[in-house]
C-alpha cells in the first residue's frame, strides 16, 4: 500500500469530525477536531481512509493531540488508529495515546499513556476494570508534538513502537477482531484537537 495521502476532501469519510489540510511542525497534516454531540462516547469520531482495506501489516505514521477549547477535564488529547474497521463503522480495533498523561504528575496516570480497544465489546473501560495493566501503558509523551508511531499488527497479536524506539511500548496478544479485515481510519477521543501525517501502510 505504501504512502497512503491524508487529505481533507469527499473521498475521505468523516464521522463527528471535521477535517482541514494544515502545515504542523513544518510538514503537510490533516487535521481533526471533535464535533460530536454530547453523549455520544469515546468510540465514536473517525475519518475513514478511502482504499486501505486492511487485515495485518505495519501501519506507520506522526501524530499530534491536546485538548481542545473548552474540552473537559477529562479530555488528554486522544489520538490514535483504527484498524478493521466495518464497513458501518460498528466494529473496529484501535490503539491511541494520551498526550497530556505521558508527563503528569500523577503516577496512575503516567500508567495510562497508550492504549488499546476493540469496538464495541470491549472499551478502556471495561479493559481497565477487568485487566488492569494489560492493554494500556506508559510512554513519554508531550501534548501538540507530532509523535511517531508504528502498529505492527498480525493475526491476533499486536505490537506498538512510539518515537522510533526498538522495543515496543505495548505489546496485545490477543486482539478482538483477528479474523476481520477492513479498512483504516484517524481516530481521535472527545474534546480532542488531532493532527496527522506521514500514513505508510505495509502489507
Amino acid at each position: 500500500m505504501g504512502e497512503v495521502a491524508l487529505e481533507a476532501g469527499e473521498s475521505i469519510r468523516l464521522i463527528n469530525v471535521t477535517a482541514e489540510n494544515v502545515v504542523f511542525e513544518n510538514r503537510p497534516a490533516l487535521r481533526l477536531v471533535d464535533t460530536a454531540p454530547a453523549g455520544a462516547g469515546d468510540n465514536g469520531r473517525l475519518a475513514l481512509l478511502p482504499m486501505t482495506e486492511f487485515k495485518d501489516g505495519i501501519i506507520e505514521l506522526n501524530v499530534a493531540g491536546e485538548p481542545g477549547p473548552g474540552a473537559s477535564q477529562a479530555a488528554r488529547g486522544f489520538v490514535g488508529v483504527a484498524f478493521r474497521v466495518a464497513p458501518n463503522v460498528e466494529n473496529f480495533e484501535c490503539i491511541y495515546i494520551r498526550p497530556t498523561n505521558g508527563r503528569a504528575e500523577d503516577q496512575v496516570r503516567r500508567n495510562h499513556s497508550c492504549q488499546y480497544i476493540s469496538y464495541p465489546g470491549y472499551p478502556w473501560e471495561l479493559l481497565r476494570d477487568k485487566y488492569p495493566k494489560k492493554y494500556e501503558s506508559y510512554v513519554d509523551l508531550e501534548p501538540a508534538k507530532l509523535t511517531a508511531l508504528r502498529i505492527e499488527v498480525r493475526g491476533d497479536k499486536a505490537r506498538l513502537y512510539v518515537h522510533n524506539a526498538p522495543q515496543p511500548t505495548l505489546i496485545v496478544n490477543d486482539l478482538k477482531q483477528a479474523s476481520r479485515k477492513g479498512s483504516l481510519a484517524l481516530w481521535i477521543g472527545p474534546g480532542t484537537i488531532g493532527h496527522f501525517a506521514d500514513l505508510r501502510v505495509t502489507a
